[in-house]
């Protein structure tokens, strides 16, 4: 098992801005890697990128050792000056082996997630084994062993509470705001169009909300979003003059200062007094204390919601060593799983060889086999069929048994 590597490079050990250099897109993959494996006799290879990791499961005869890496990165990144190379090759993560395996069984069970228990990362890692298996980059062991570390992340979800209690911000405003009972045709304003902002448009859109309008400093912005979500969109200087009125306003802007003043508030009202719901993601609040002390709100802050996110994830965290369990009994299991497809791989030959004996023999006895009868002729090829189909599987399943004793 000592052929299978990865190298990986993560938020553990790198700046998430650093390692978004060594990302490769979709239009390069192909070319870059089979360059890559050809150059280095690799048998397979696969690339896992997401937002705070990069890492590469690799299949090789070669030992991988500080001078492989060198000679691996240097090959696949050859724009890189010398110290940034030298960089990555000093910080890379190295796991060989059963450590490989224990490796990527953690990373798809979110185990060794920045956020403990986020599901994405299970397709993640399907997505890109299933993208780099159709680019003809990986093998019968990167399949065996993305196949079982795919079932086995799906147990753990299944079968722990490493996913239960929402920590994402996101995830917690949208519960929140669940909590207050508000229809699905609520008059939604957002304020800002960012990252936040549109991850969590999008979670609304998902969850059956449709009445959006968005205002944005940059108008192009504010109209990618209002498409992707179905509503109208605005110029962050038009915000005053907003006549339509709404039920919760959600903002997340990059502003120094406050957007959301009494005065801007108050314009957005238009006299109405019905309670409303103000989500406030921005760091500093976008949300003067004025418009929370003074009017009929129900506010929703990134500090209250990163309080619950720490209590969330320490239970997620004391989940992990039950999770912890189950990866050792994966690992015992992938174990089984390659001994007994490596005896598979070894005696693939068998077949044929049999099928070569038999042709001998029937050659042999040719001039006795025309003297037969086609009743007997019958019978005996049955009989040799039944020989061949038990010869392949007896020595299969004993060589199989005797291997994993070992």
């Amino acid at each position: 098992m000592n052929n299978i590597n990865v190298i990986a490079f993560t938020h553990k050990n790198l700046e998430v801005n650093n390692i978004g250099l060594l990302h490769i897109g979709d239009d390069q993959l192909s070319e870059r890697l089979n360059a890559l494996k050809t150059n280095l006799a690799l048998d397979e290879i696969m690339f896992l990128s997401t937002c705070n990791r990069v890492e590469f499961v690799l299949v090789t005869q070669d030992f991988v050792d500080k001078s492989f890496i060198q000679n691996f990165l240097s090959t696949l990144y050859s724009d890189f000056e010398a110290e940034l190379l030298h960089h990555f090759v000093n910080v890379a993560q190295h796991f060989e082996g059963t450590e490989a395996v224990t490796h990527m069984l953690r990373v798809a069970t979110s185990i060794d997630s920045m956020v403990v228990g986020e599901r994405e990362i299970i397709t993640q890692v399907r997505s890109a084994f299933e993208n780099c298996r159709a680019l003809g980059l990986t093998g019968d062991t990167i399949r065996i062993l993305m196949r079982h570390t795919i079932e086995t992340a799906k147990k753990v979800y299944t079968h722990t509470a490493i996913a239960t209690n929402p920590v994402s911000i996101v995830s917690l405003a949208y519960n929140k705001l669940r909590d207050t009972a508000f229809p699905l045709d609520s008059r939604i304003l957002i304020v800002g169009a960012g990252s936040t902002n549109t991850t969590f448009s999008k979670f609304l859109l998902k969850h059956g909300f449709t009445n959006f309008t968005i205002y944005n400093r940059s108008i192009q912005n504010a109209e990618k979003l209002a498409i992707e979500v179905g509503g109208n969109a605005f110029p962050l200087a038009e915000l005053a003059n907003h006549k339509n009125g709404f039920d919760i306003l959600i903002t997340c802007t990059g502003s120094e200062e406050a957007i959301i003043t009494r005065e801007i508030y108050e314009a957005l009202l238009q006299g109405d007094s019905h309670k409303k719901v103000i989500v406030d993601l921005a760091i500093p609040c976008d949300t003067t204390s004025e418009v929370i002390d003074q009017f009929n709100v129900k506010h929703i802050s990134v500090s209250d919601l990163k309080e619950i996110s720490e209590i969330n994830l320490q239970r997620r965290i004391q989940e992990a060593h039950h999770v912890q369990e189950m990866l050792d009994e994966a690992l015992t299991e992938f174990n089984k799983i390659y001994r007994e497809r490596q005896v598979e791989v070894a005696m693939r030959a068998v077949p044929e060889k049999v099928r070569e004996i038999r042709a001998t023999a029937q050659a042999v006895f040719a001039k006795d086999l025309e003297a037969l009868d086609p009743k007997a002729t019958e019978v005996l090829e049955k009989m040799m069929a039944f020989m061949e189909k038990k010869y392949l599987s007896v020595p299969m399943k004993m060589a199989k048994e005797i291997l994993v004793q070992h």
